[in-house]
């Protein structure tokens, strides 16, 4: 099967060669596997091309400060996904996020309080999730770096005060500046096209608006409000940071918005470890799972038995079989 790279990946991979410094090298890798084709044809040149990512990470967190012009902003993603979480001053991030990790984040009453990007693990259920504290984000306010460490996380929380009749006009033009960085927040549901579009890339970003600060908006006119004018782009979840309100229906909100399912391994005639699920993209395959588990599993397998609540239950199955949350994996090689 022929891999098919388009125009747009061949031009990136010949930047690539003339790259002088690592963090240009890293953008542009990240550009390459934006613009990749993702099919079967494909995959080893993902594998490879995410490997090389890596690598690169972690050479340029190494590397003393001088050296790259200063102090590193860039974050490694850790846990079943990356979210950016982002907003105006005083929005309440800091808080929200507090709520949501039971970490310290400094929380305070005056803006920019978050001063450099932080990260924090959410637990859902057995599985953890990173948030990203960014510095407050205005249309007129925001640093090249913050909008490269949202072109990088897997998806994003844009978090608006229900306190703030200025809300909305700030999510509009917020939205509307990262969309000229390329930059572009998406429903949930959205599933990015088989092939690749004509022209530069596009960061899309599967993204909730979440209306803090909810306890502060009795009467809920500010969140009709963000309704009227944003229903139809993004799902808007209400919650409070200072009472609790709505948190936990958001923890599961933001699992559902990273499109991962989780997968449990276990060997044969021994019982399932239900704590420590294996966390894989929506769609993915039997033989992805096992090369999640160890490559020596993908390269050796011979089969897998599944089971999957009342549907399947210890049932031999091939390596393209889709896998669902909570599938459990036999394998054997």
């Amino acid at each position: 099967m022929a891999a098919n790279l388009t125009p747009q990946y061949l031009e990136a991979e010949k930047r690539l060669k003339s790259a002088k410094t690592p963090q240009e090298r890293l953008e542009i890798m990240q550009e390459m596997m934006a613009l990749m084709p993702k099919h079967k044809a494909t995959e080893k040149l993902q594998a490879g091309l995410k490997a090389k990512i890596s690598k690169l990470k972690e050479e340029i967190e190494r590397q003393p400060a001088a050296k790259h012009g200063g102090v590193s902003h860039l974050i490694p993603k850790q846990g079943a996904g990356q979210v950016a979480v982002i907003g105006a001053p005083n929005a309440g991030k800091s808080l929200l996020i507090k709520a949501l990790t039971g970490a310290d984040p400094e929380v305070g009453e005056y803006a920019f309080t978050t001063r450099v990007p932080a990260p924090y693990m959410m637990k859902f259920k057995n599985v953890r999730l990173q948030l990203l504290d960014l510095p407050p984000m205005t249309a007129e306010l925001m640093e090249s770096w913050q909008i490269e460490l949202v072109k990088i996380a897997d998806a994003a929380l844009m978090v608006v005060d229900l306190a703030d009749p200025e809300g909305p006009s700030q999510v509009e033009a917020l939205a509307a500046k990262l969309k000229e960085k390329r930059i572009e927040f998406v429903r949930e549901d959205f599933v990015p096209p088989e092939t690749e579009e004509i022209g530069p890339v596009v960061f899309r970003k599967r993204a909730y608006l979440i209306g803090n600060k909810s306890d502060l908006d009795a009467g809920g006119e500010n969140l009709e409000m963000l309704r009227m004018f944003f229903a139809e782009k993004w799902t808007i979840v209400p919650v409070s940071a200072e009472t609790g309100q709505g948190i936990e229906e958001l923890k599961a909100a933001i699992f559902g918005l990273l499109h991962v399912i989780r997968v449990y391994s276990k060997a044969p005639g021994k019982k399932v470890d239900l704590s420590e699920p294996f966390s894989l993209r929506r769609g993915s395959t039997v033989i992805e799972a096992a090369r999640a588990v160890h490559k020596d599993f993908a390269e050796k397998l011979n089969y897998a038995k599944l089971w999957r609540k009342d549907i399947f239950t210890g049932q031999m199955v091939n390596r393209e079989q889709t896998l669902e949350d909570e599938d459990v994996l036999e394998f054997h090689i």
